[in-house]
């Protein structure tokens, strides 16, 4: 977080009023929101603010931006609730709080090619997975000569939930990129990618394991599976794997312990965890 004295936000509780500047309904429950903040977000890809109303209250969203991309950020808020049913009511020009940024995030000097070689970056997301995971595909292709091979695996439920597929047709354009779309039903829809789930083409990857840096975020039944695929197929190192915790965040400053994990906090301590880091911890990915 900036914490510089003259910083709007260097008080991280008190939120900084933004103007919505898009509000774009996704699916049925998911809507992009953009908002102009009164300064530059200044994140890591992975971390989260949180966002609300005065009277109302607030709820800890995904950053799903860039980093290049000034006072304007990013989010896709899903309607779940009451705070949540309330921010689907805002409309352009109307304002909205953000606190933040909070927790890890990625740090894109350790996926970055290096004198040592060019890496391999897998990640997969699942469902809402993509919304966290976007603030940290956008730079990697904004700047993709700096980095190695990208495989991403993108799961949906069904293809009306399916989340960015026009940015998605534009990442694959991105040199040594590969990115495999499923849903694991059809429903009827009209889809022209795979059907199956996010743990069917692991095994085809072709990857450096040793020099291979996965990414994982999505339902917490997904990690499981996702992880065991993995083990049984490649011996890539568990401090080469990151897990994205979106998990059950309230304050966003591990004051209220509604994230807490035994003695860590997803809210301070991740929500971007090396699979090194939960070795003891196996609560955290059930």
């Amino acid at each position: 977080m900036n914490n510089t004295p003259d910083s709007v936000n260097s008080n991280p509780y008190i939120p900084m009023m933004a103007e919505i500047q898009l509000v774009e309904p996704l699916t049925e429950r998911e809507t992009l929101f953009r908002v102009l903040l009164p300064e530059p977000l200044n994140h890591r890809p992975g971390q989260f603010v949180m966002a609300g109303l005065p009277g109302i209250g607030e709820c800890a969203i995904s950053i799903s931006s860039g980093l290049e991309s000034g006072p304007i950020l990013e989010m896709v808020i899903r309607k779940a609730g009451n705070v949540t049913g309330v921010l689907h009511q805002l409309k352009k020009s109307d304002m909205m709080g953000i606190r933040g940024p909070f927790g890890s995030g990625f740090d894109l000097n350790d996926f970055r090619n290096n004198k040592e070689g060019n890496k391999d970056i897998v990640i997969i997301a699942g469902g809402l997975g993509l919304v966290p995971l976007r603030s940290l595909i956008i730079p990697i292709m904004a700047h993709k000569s700096d980095y190695g091979r990208v495989h991403l695996i993108i799961g949906s439920r069904t293809p009306k939930e399916a989340l960015f597929r026009q940015q998605i047709r534009e990442w694959k354009q991105q040199p040594d990129c590969t990115i495999t779309e499923l849903v694991d039903d059809t429903d009827f829809q009209v889809w022209d990618g795979e059907v199956g789930l996010v743990t069917e083409p692991i095994h085809k990857l072709a990857i450096d394991e040793k020099n291979t840096l996965l990414v994982l975020c999505g339902p917490p039944v997904m990690y499981k599976f996702v992880l065991m695929e993995i083990k049984m197929n490649f011996n890539i190192p568990d401090e080469h794997i990151y897990v994205d915790l979106e998990r059950r965040m309230r304050c966003g400053l591990g004051k209220c312990g509604h994230c807490q994990i035994n003695h860590v906090y997803c809210c301070k301590d991740g929500p971007v965890f090396r699979y090194s880091q939960l070795a003891d911890l196996p609560e955290a990915l059930t």
